[in-house]
């Protein structure tokens, strides 16, 4: 059975900030690269570039042999430790992602390996070049990519001691492959200096091929310049070779330079990383304590109530490409209506739990005939409160579905609110109703739950619908302030955006979430059916 070995690393300038991730696929028996990816994702976090980097790796390598076995090296000991196993995923970042990267290969043919970052630098300068693209409002193109030519020099340059880079690059620097140096040249532009740095490449390995001892000297280049030395040349061949390999890597960082700027774009990255607070761990122990502290601070802002960290699931705004593949869409259906509806009073999950009225199981079955006729919906899930588990019970009878009940799904609980008008709120209690307009962290009068404690709840119940929904349409039969909620975290919209939303008894909303972390609000209460 063939082994590839992949490497992936993401980085984010700022955290969140511009991101991008890199990822190398390369042969496990000969360190030959088979394949590179790169792509600028727009505004993300660190960890969502390295999950998003697991990704396209993992992904690459099916593409070349959905059979093989793979073995995957990243610095993320974050990344390695949740995708073995050992750590629970907690953010609702990671979930879907590291879901996505589960189901690429069967479990028992993929292994992690953390590696410190000096020996995931293919990787690392990827993902930097497609920060750079980025920047430059482009996208990451491999026909101008040096990554792998930048890290086979380092290595190169150090000599045949100079092991543990992976992949090719690793490979190149254990064999001491000699390289050409490249004569200085004027400034060009990006895809000049690419290709003067990979001819010089090119012509070093011929010169290694040509003066090493027996037929495994050096392995042929291959049509884009990647041959991978398989054997060290010895005595005098070798310390020329040597000698070569060191002005190579000079005359390699000067065209690199002039062609791009890369080296002062690392810098900047350098100092960008350093300035966010992200540390890359060179040891086990260092990384456990910058997960721990993530997570101390993670958990902080959940107690506190604050649902910025679950607006921010959303991947960032604009048009950047994604490899999204099928999305898992929510179909979101209010429950039909119940007597206190038409009175415009507070019903929500800490109160008398009010039936359907006749007007709501019409309304229901109108749905439901309608979302019949639609024939897309897979799985049918409900709040558990009375109104909405009879809505449920009536589209699934219809779709020959059974009903789930997530708890996530339930209104939210108005305090003392329950059953009342919201001028009678006012008259009753008008400072309570101030606070609550004003902040989303204020609690209804008696200890309701507020809009930020249900922001962070309806976030969770989404994360985990959606990782056991990948791909799938599922009707959620839930209520006015959890489908607000989802509409306005998928939109990335602020707290106040909940009084501006109209959503009607038995309309449908839906909003499609994708692998990569964005959603799309493909409609927002839709009534057509029920004229």
């Amino acid at each position: 059975m063939r082994e590839f070995i992949v490497e992936a690393d993401g980085g984010s300038r700022g955290n969140p900030g511009p991101a991008g991730y890199g990822a190398v696929v390369s042969d496990a028996a000969t360190g030959e690269t088979l394949r590179e990816t790169a792509e600028y994702i727009g505004i993300a976090t660190n960890n969502v570039a390295e999950y998003r980097g697991l990704l396209a790796g993992l992904r690459a390598a099916h593409a070349l042999d959905p059979t093989a076995t793979v073995h995957v090296r990243m610095d993320s000991k974050l990344v390695i430790e949740q995708m073995s196993g050992r750590w629970k995923i907690k953010h609702p970042d990671m979930k879907p992602l590291a879901a996505q990267a589960a189901r690429i290969f069967p479990p028992d043919r993929v292994t992690y390996e953390w590696i410190p970052r000096a020996q995931n630098k293919h990787a690392d300068r990827l993902a930097n070049e497609a920060m750079d693209a980025g920047a430059r409002g482009e996208q990451w193109s491999e026909a101008e990519s040096t990554a792998e030519l930048d890290t086979a020099g380092e290595v190169a340059a150090g000599g045949a001691g100079a092991s543990g880079t992976a992949g090719a690059a690793g490979s190149a620097g254990a064999a001491g492959g000699a390289v050409a140096a490249v004569p200085p040249e004027p400034p060009g532009d990006a895809a000049a200096g690419a290709a003067r740095v990979r001819g010089a490449l090119a012509e070093g390995r011929a010169t290694a091929a040509a003066a090493g001892s027996g037929p495994d000297a050096a392995r042929p280049s291959t049509e884009d310049g990647r041959g991978v030395p398989a054997g060290a040349a010895s005595g005098s061949a070798t310390d020329d070779a040597d000698a070569r390999a060191a002005r190579a890597v000079e005359g390699a960082r000067a065209a690199r330079a002039d062609a791009d700027g890369d080296t002062r774009a690392a810098e900047a990255d350098a100092d960008a990383r350093a300035d966010a607070g992200v540390v890359k761990a060179d040891a086990d122990a260092r990384a456990g304590a910058v997960n721990a502290d993530a997570e101390t601070r993670a958990a902080q802002a959940a107690k506190a109530g604050a649902d910025t960290r679950a607006a921010q699931t959303v991947a960032a705004p604009g048009w950047a490409p994604a490899d999204m593949g099928a999305p898992a869409t929510f179909v979101l259906l209010r429950h039909g209506e119940t007597p206190l509806t038409p009175q415009k009073r507070f019903s929500g999950s800490g109160g008398t739990d009010p039936s359907l009225s006749d007007t709501g199981r019409e309304q229901a079955e109108r749905a439901a005939a309608m979302l019949a006729r639609r024939g897309t919906i897979q799985a049918v899930v409900s709040s558990p409160l009375a109104r909405t588990r009879e809505t449920a019970g009536i589209v699934a009878a219809r779709l020959g579905l059974d009903v789930s009940i997530d708890d996530g799904l339930r209104e939210t609980d108005f305090g003392a609110w329950e059953g009342l008008t919201f001028a009678e709120v006012r008259e009753r209690h008008p400072e309570d109703l101030n606070a609550w307009l004003a902040s989303p962290d204020a609690e209804p009068t008696g200890g309701g739950e507020s809009f930020a404690a249900t922001a962070t709840r309806l976030a969770a119940t989404r994360d985990r619908l959606v990782a056991a929904h990948a791909g799938r349409t599922v009707l959620l039969v839930t209520h006015v302030t959890p489908i607000k909620t989802l509409v306005r975290l998928a939109l990335g919209a602020p707290p106040e955006s909940l009084f501006r939303m109209e959503l009607s008894a038995a309309s449908l909303s839906v909003v499609a979430y994708y692998a990569d972390g964005n959603a799309s609000v493909r409609l927002l209460n839709d009534t057509s059916y029920l004229r």
